[in-house]
C-alpha cells in the first residue's frame, strides 16, 4: 500500500518539475542559521564536501518526493546541530579539552554480530556510548529539553511507516546505541550517506578525500556528549571504520580495536537487503544487480583492509561471529580481559541480564542470486579473508584452516 502511494505522489511530483529542481546549499545554511538563530559555524569546514553531496543527490540519486524531504530534513538538522556545538563551544571553551582516552572500535563485515556485541558492552554503565537520540539531537531544542527521545522514537515509526521491513532486519529505538557514520555526517563526510543513496561520485571522492577530518569532528562531538555527562570508557562501533583506520590512528592513537568476523555469503546477502529497505523510500527505482555489484566490490575491499589490519596489529581483539552468539559471555570477558578492562558488579548483572533477555538470531531468508551475485563466486572472492581468519563457513561444521597462525601473524580469534 506505501509503494502505491507514494509511486503515485511521485508522479504527481514528477509532471509538476519537483523531482528536477537542484539544492541550493546557499539556502539551507541560511535556513539553518535562521532555525536556530545562531549564525557562526566556527572553524568547521564542510563546504566543499556538503556542495557535492547535494548535487550527487541531484544528479545521480534519482530521488522520490519523500527523498527530497529528508535530504531538506537532514541538511537543516545536520547544519543546526553544528551552529548549536560552535555555540556551546564559545560558551564553555573547556568542552574541546575534554579527554577521549583510548576508545574501543568495534568494526568488521556488516551483519556480522558487530551491533549485537556492541549493545552488550553498553549494558556496562561504566562504557560511555551515542546514543540514537543524542546524534540527532546533541543539545537540547527550544521549548522541547525533555522532548528528545519521544521525538526521535516518532521519527522512527514514519520511517518505519516508510520501510516497514526496516524494524526487523535493523531494529532500533531512541536509546539504542548509534553508530559512528551518524556523528561523522555532520560534516557531510560519512559512508552513511553512501548506504542510504545510490551516489557513486559522492563515494568516490570521499574515498579518495580520506577520513581525517572526519574523525577529528567525531572526537569533538564525543567531547560536546561527555560534557553534558559523565566521563567512562568510550566503545563505539560502524562497519565504516574499516575504510577509516589511518585517519582513526592519526585522531585516536591509544584506540583499541576489535574486529567481528562473519561468512561472508551470509554478510552479503543480508548487507544486500538492508541496503535495499533503507535506500527503497528515497528513490524512484532500484537495480539490484548494480546493487549487488557495488555491496560485493565495496565489502571484499573492506575484507582485504581486515586482513592488511590484522598483519600490522597484533593487539586487534578478533571475535568471530558463531562464537558470539554461541556463548556471548564468554566473548564479553574474553574481551575485557583482552584489553584489561575491569567490569564491576553492576556491570556484570546488566550484561548477563541482556544475554538472558536475547531471544536468539531472527531468522532472515536473502538470496545472493536476487542481486545478481553468485555464492560461489563470491566465496571464492572473499577466500583469502575466511582462510585467515578461520572463518566458519555457516551451515556447515567444517572449520576452514586458521592461516593466520601458521603465519604467526594477527590478533586473538
Amino acid at each position: 500500500m506505501q509503494a502505491t502511494l507514494l509511486a503515485a505522489i511521485d508522479r504527481c511530483a514528477e509532471a509538476a518539475g519537483l523531482l528536477r529542481r537542484p539544492f541550493n546549499d546557499a539556502e539551507l545554511i541560511e535556513a539553518a542559521r535562521r532555525h536556530s538563530r545562531l549564525s557562526d559555524f566556527g572553524a568547521v569546514a564542510f563546504g566543499e564536501p556538503l556542495r557535492l553531496l547535494l548535487h550527487c543527490y541531484a544528479q545521480e540519486a534519482d530521488l522520490s518526493l519523500i527523498g527530497r524531504r529528508a535530504v531538506r530534513w537532514d541538511v537543516l538538522r545536520f547544519l543546526t546541530n553544528l551552529l548549536r556545538l560552535a555555540a556551546a563551544e564559545r560558551s564553555s571553551p573547556e568542552i574541546t579539552e575534554q579527554p577521549v582516552g583510548a576508545p574501543i572500535i568495534i568494526t568488521g563485515l556488516p551483519r556480522s554480530g558487530t551491533t549485537f556485541l556492541h549493545s552488550l558492552l553498553t549494558e556496562d554503565p561504566g562504557n560511555l556510548a551515542p546514543r540514537y537520540w543524542q546524534t540527532v539531537f546533541p543539545y537540547p531544542l527550544r521549548g522541547q529539553t525533555e522532548r528528545r527521545v519521544q521525538l526521535v522514537n516518532r521519527q522512527l515509526r514514519l520511517f518505519a511507516w516508510l520501510a516497514p521491513e526496516f524494524p526487523k532486519v535493523h531494529p532500533v529505538t531512541a536509546e539504542s546505541p548509534q553508530e559512528c557514520s551518524e556523528i561523522t555526517a555532520h560534516v557531510f563526510r560519512s559512508l552513511r550517506f553512501d548506504s542510504t543513496h545510490d551516489i557513486p561520485s559522492y563515494r568516490a571522492w570521499l574515498d579518495a578525500a580520506g577520513h581525517v577530518e572526519a574523525y577529528r569532528f567525531h572526537k569533538r562531538f564525543l567531547q560536546h556528549l561527555q560534557h553534558q555527562g559523565r566521563a567512562g570508557q568510550w566503545v563505539l562501533k560502524c562497519p565504516d571504520h574499516v575504510f577509516a583506520m589511518p585517519a582513526i590512528r592519526a585522531v585516536y592513537p591509544d584506540a583499541r580495536f576489535v574486529f567481528v568476523h562473519r561468512d561472508p555469503v551470509k554478510v552479503l546477502a543480508s548487507v544486500t537487503r538492508l541496503t535495499e529497505v533503507l535506500r527503497a523510500p528515497f528513490t524512484r527505482r532500484i537495480d539490484r544487480a548494480r546493487l549487488g555489484r557495488q555491496e560485493s566490490d565495496r565489502w571484499a575491499d573492506g575484507a582485504t583492509r581486515l586482513v592488511r589490519e590484522s598483519q600490522a596489529d597484533d593487539g586487534i581483539f578478533h571475535v568471530h561471529y558463531t562464537e558470539l552468539v554461541a556463548d556471548p559471555w564468554k566473548t564479553v570477558t574474553r574481551l575485557y580481559d583482552h584489553f584489561g578492562m575491569h567490569m564491576s558488579d553492576a556491570g556484570e548483572r546488566c550484561i548477563r541480564a541482556a544475554i538472558a533477555a536475547e531471544h536468539g538470531e531472527h531468522s532472515h531468508s536473502y538470496r545472493l542470486q536476487d542481486y545478481g551475485l553468485d555464492p560461489e563466486a563470491e566465496r571464492r572472492r572473499f577466500a583469502d579473508y575466511v582462510a585467515w581468519f578461520g572463518i566458519d563457513t555457516e551451515g556447515s561444521s567444517r572449520r576452514l584452516h586458521p592461516v593466520r597462525e601458521l603465519a604467526a601473524a594477527g590478533g586473538a580469534g
